[in-house]
């Protein structure tokens, strides 16, 4: 991998994160409640835009720019994770069974449909 693929990745990763912490902010002044809605809504937006990305066949450094680093910093599995402990903690086992079904389930789900959606773009 070359410096300029670094860089890109870094780039995106940038503007990945800034996004993931304004988009987190919106939701949360919204929806007030305990439930980490913030997380699991980035995170299935991001399922849906990389397999987007994906099906739609883009490659190199645009890939690396968006795929790589702005979605790997947009989306979050440690906070995800992290979450999903906490629920555990609580004994909020409803809530923790309805966070992983939708995270794993809804990703999985939209992933495919991004791809689907990608091919139909490119």
């Amino acid at each position: 991998m070359s410096m300029f693929h670094f860089l890109m990745v870094g780039m995106g990763g940038f503007f990945g994160a800034i996004c993931r912490l304004w988009v987190s902010q919106v939701i949360n002044k919204r929806i007030v409640s305990r439930f980490p809605a913030a997380t699991l809504v980035i995170n299935l937006s991001g399922s849906l835009l990389l397999g987007i990305m994906v099906g739609s066949g883009i490659e190199g450094s645009l890939f690396m720019l968006i795929g790589t680093g702005f979605m790997g910093a947009f989306t979050t599995f440690s906070t995800f994770n992290l979450e999903a402990i906490q629920l555990h903690m609580d004994k909020r086992k409803k809530e923790l069974i309805l966070y992983n079904v939708l995270s794993y389930g809804g990703g999985i789900l939209l992933a495919l449909l991004g791809i689907e959606l990608g091919k139909l773009f490119g």
